[in-house]
């Protein structure tokens, strides 16, 4: 592809609570064995984009983990490579990134020493499947100078979390409003760009000799009406994992056979970092319906609507309804968990009960495992 990719990965989302407190966002797992950021990385992988950067910062070491080794997305190659850069200390001047726009100029060689003509931008805490030369090909033939990949939302939905746009009958974004009070339109931005290599690099010079550091208040809103800015609608499924409820939510889709059927089944396929483990399982006498179970898991009781993580053991008697359970947890017998998130590596002791009365409640608990 005549692209190179950059994913930004190194935000910090509060409205994530306890799940962000030992993990960068783009480090949550999903749907079992999966993480965010491998969507992205798939996509990638699959547009034919052979280089790719990845810009971490906040509570990196579990994401850089999982980075560790390309293979599993097929980046270890002589030409191209998966590259991931993080804040770099070499003088008194040197700085934590300050905004996406500043990620990316700090690491701005990156894109001078490319040779490909366009550039993909994407965040790595999003959700969805993507051919990237489609936006491409849209991008060319509108001749714009940036496209934004923007989806129509529901009705009922929040959509004041996230950069609001108008386009007109051509497609160019004649609006563009970051976390609007009130929205005045139901059409989003997904955080996905796609922009020429050299005038990415001139506003991103301009932009940090003005002191401006995000991508979409100083450059794409800044320059709305100097630039052709175009929307490309996106049909297909898409989620953000931002906050508690939303990475709720979107594990829970993935029990619906449409979309689990979807992202799994239909090409082109998501791949992850494979973990060596064994299948899942199922003693006798437990019951499981309408559940998703992962790799590692010992169950001796019953779970429903929920999604269990690699690594989980469920005791006896225990009961798990509409909840999601991360790696690595022990659950003691004879215990209730209903509308709840339990952090990974929890020690739940036996007879425990958690139910989340006023929203989908995180557990945390650390008890000593092998001594209960």
């Amino acid at each position: 592809m005549r692209a190179v990719g950059i994913i930004l990965a190194g935000g910090n989302s509060k409205r994530m609570k306890e799940l962000s407190k030992k993990r960068a966002v783009c480090a949550m797992p999903v749907a079992g064995s999966y993480r965010s950021i491998d969507f992205a990385l798939s996509n990638m992988e699959h547009s034919r984009i052979q280089k790719v950067a990845v810009l971490t910062q906040y509570n990196s070491r579990s994401l850089n983990e999982h980075l560790a080794s390309s293979k599993w997305w097929d980046f270890g190659r002589k030409q191209g490579g998966l590259f991931l850069f993080t804040p770099s200390f070499a003088d008194a001047s040197s700085q934590w990134y300050r905004g996406t726009a500043d990620a990316i100029a700090q690491n701005i060689s990156f894109l001078k020493t490319s040779h490909e003509p366009y550039v993909v931008i994407t965040s790595g805490d999003c959700v969805y499947k993507m051919d990237y030369n489609d936006v491409l090909e849209y991008h060319m033939d509108k001749r714009a100078d940036i496209t934004v990949v923007v989806k129509e939302m529901p009705e009922n939905f929040n959509v004041e979390r996230y950069g609001t746009v108008q386009m007109d009958a051509d497609g160019r974004i004649q609006e563009f409003v970051e976390k609007p009070v009130v929205a005045q339109f139901n059409t989003i931005s997904c955080g996905i760009y796609v922009i020429r290599r050299r005038l990415l690099i001139e506003l991103l010079e301009k932009s940090m000799e003005e002191n401006r550091y995000d991508l979409v208040q100083d450059i794409l809103i800044r320059y709305r009406g100097l630039k052709r800015i175009y929307g490309y609608m996106l049909h297909n499924y898409w989620s953000n994992i931002a906050t508690v409820e939303d990475y709720y939510r979107t594990n829970m889709d993935f029990l619906n056979p449409e979309i689990r059927n979807y992202f799994f089944k239909q090409y082109p396929d998501v791949h992850s970092k494979v973990a060596d483990l064994p299948p899942a399982k199922y003693n006798v006498g437990v019951h499981i319906r309408n559940s998703l179970l992962s790799s590692g898991c010992i169950v001796n009781g019953t779970v429903e609507n929920s999604v269990l993580f690699q690594q989980v053991y469920v005791g006896n008697n225990c009961v798990i309804r509409n909840s999601l359970i991360l790696n690595d947890v022990y659950i003691g017998d004879n215990t209730i968990i209903e509308n709840c998130i339990v952090e990974s590596g929890d020690t739940i002791q036996a007879n425990s009960c958690y139910k989340g009365e006023n929203g989908i409640r995180i557990v945390v608990e650390k008890g000593e495992r092998y001594t209960i």
